[in-house]
């Protein structure tokens, strides 16, 4: 397991010329170092990497791990719906020294067959040494992992969890049962993270953790201490704002909500856009309940 707790699915910050904003990107590092988030994912779906160059991601991962300094895990997202890609672009990745692990997406678009994505699967885990958390969102791809592929899969030495953004807790619930312990399984849905928590995951790759990484982690340590009412409560305290930050397509809100608390600009790339008045309003409000903004 490459890691537990709370990992967050970082954002990344553009410049008004939408250039990558390194300056601002080490802020926003920092602020996850001091605020308690147990593992960096960069260049996910959050991070807008479908909207990057290679030579873009494979910096940015670069970076991120320099100044993380091993301090906590960095995992990169390498997938692609092109099995050959993601395997080069893991296997190039997989050279940057202090690199934890890899998220590799199920394959959009392309509507693979489960033996079809169980061989894309392998042949990415094939190409490097890393260990790999497998994505399942449906809701982006229109595939899910059928519960047979994955536990077959499960069989591959360097894969060794799933971040679940089904949405399912019937799903969820079924891959806990199945799996070994060790393989790691993270919710990728921030409203459901207490739920999975209590079907006996190891944590969440969270959008909500980019705006209070503390709290979220805190969410976690809490149930797994055994205050399960008091994480209970921080869940209900926060699920509105939770919510905010799903008004739009991810992560169009939370650019915004960034932005409102001076993490960043609110710049992203097409074929996204900035928040609409009515999120930027919601935002304003949600932000200002936690002193936020």
């Amino acid at each position: 397991m490459i890691f537990s707790g709370s990992a967050v699915a970082v954002i990344t910050p553009f410049d008004c010329n939408l250039n990558v904003d390194y300056k601002a990107y080490d802020k926003i590092l920092d602020f996850h170092l001091e605020n308690k988030t147990d593992a960096i994912v960069v260049c996910g779906t959050t991070g807008e990497a479908a909207t990057m160059t290679e030579e873009e991601r494979y910096d940015l991962i670069k970076y991120t791990v320099d100044k993380i300094q091993g301090k906590i895990p960095v995992i990169a997202g390498t997938g692609s719906n092109n099995t050959k890609a993601a395997a080069d672009f893991s296997k190039k990745v997989s050279g940057i020294g202090g690199l934890d692990g890899l998220l590799v997406v199920t394959p959009f678009y392309n509507k693979a067959t489960k033996e079809g994505l169980y061989f894309h699967f392998k042949t990415i885990a094939a190409s490097t040494n890393l260990p790999i958390i497998l994505y399942t969102v449906p809701s982006r791809t229109n595939v899910s992992i059928d519960l047979d592929t994955l536990v077959k899969l499960s069989e591959i030495k360097n894969i060794v969890g799933i971040k679940d953004a089904s949405g399912d807790l019937d799903y969820t619930a079924s891959i806990v049962k199945a799996l070994p312990e060790d393989f790691g399984i993270y919710s990728g849905n921030d409203n459901l993270t207490l739920p999975m928590l209590a079907l006996g995951i190891d944590g969440s790759i969270s959008v909500f953790a980019n705006i209070m990484p503390r709290e979220n982690h805190d969410i976690y340590i809490n149930f797994k201490q055994g205050n399960i009412d008091l994480a209970r409560k921080l869940h209900l305290k926060y699920i509105d704002l939770i919510h905010s930050l799903f008004t739009e397509v991810n992560p169009v809100p939370l650019k915004a909500a960034a932005s409102l608390m001076g993490l960043c600009s609110n710049e992203l790339r097409l074929p996204l856009t900035r928040a609409n008045e009515k999120t930027m309003n919601i935002l304003k409000e949600k932000l200002k309940e936690f002193n936020l903004c």
